[in-house]
């Protein structure tokens, strides 16, 4: 059996964070957390690493458009 997708429970620093290597490594992501707000703040997060990233020319466009989100 492979695990092609995974589900992060709490969209915390350190939830965000899990769901943020995951999804960078090719898995599909599921975030949630009691408050969709926190799930919105996490994303925006992700969204910003993953921009200076780029910036600073650790990673591509191409593969900040690859992470996969549900």
């Amino acid at each position: 059996m492979e695990i092609k997708k995974i589900g992060v429970l709490g969209a915390g620093a350190m939830g965000g964070g899990i769901a943020q290597v995951a999804a960078q490594a090719g898995y599909e992501v599921v975030l949630s957390d009691i408050n969709l707000v926190f799930v919105k703040e996490a994303l925006g997060r992700i969204n910003t690493f993953l921009n200076r990233s780029i910036e600073k020319g650790k990673i591509k466009a191409r593969q900040k458009e690859e992470v996969n989100w549900v």
